[in-house]
């Protein structure tokens, strides 16, 4: 009997794939720009949290995707839900810090996949 499979997680990892893409193309393009014309500073830093987070987010949604229909894989998709969250709240971080001020937006909708990723994660291990 095949198990069958979670569509918000899988849904959601889709999404956070196509997202990463875009995150790390800029990553690496701002962070080339950067290291070419300022060294190493906090846009440089900005531009490998956006890649990290990138490369993050692209293991998230492939696992999200390859195990919407294995409850028993989870506690990966649990772990890969959490790093991408700290991952926003990291990067919204160091907007403040650079005196950017609080954007209670960003965070919001930063969250947001996230959110649904591990609500769809927690659905699967209960199944498990």
């Amino acid at each position: 009997m095949e198990k069958k499979s979670n569509k918000l997680l899988k849904i959601v990892g889709i999404l956070m794939i196509i997202g990463s893409i875009i995150s790390i193309i800029l990553g690496l393009v701002v962070g080339g720009i950067a290291a070419l014309f300022g060294g190493l500073n906090l846009i440089t830093f900005a531009a490998l949290l956006m890649l990290a987070g990138g490369i993050v987010n692209l293991i998230a949604g492939i696992c999200g995707v390859k195990y919407a229909a294995k409850p028993e894989k989870a506690n990966t998709c649990i772990l890969y839900g959490v790093l991408t969250a700290a991952l926003v709240v990291l990067s919204n971080i160091l907007y403040v810090s650079a005196g950017s001020g609080m954007n209670t937006t960003s965070l919001i909708t930063g969250l947001l996949l996230p959110a649904l990723y591990l609500i769809g994660a927690y659905q699967n291990k209960k199944l498990a």
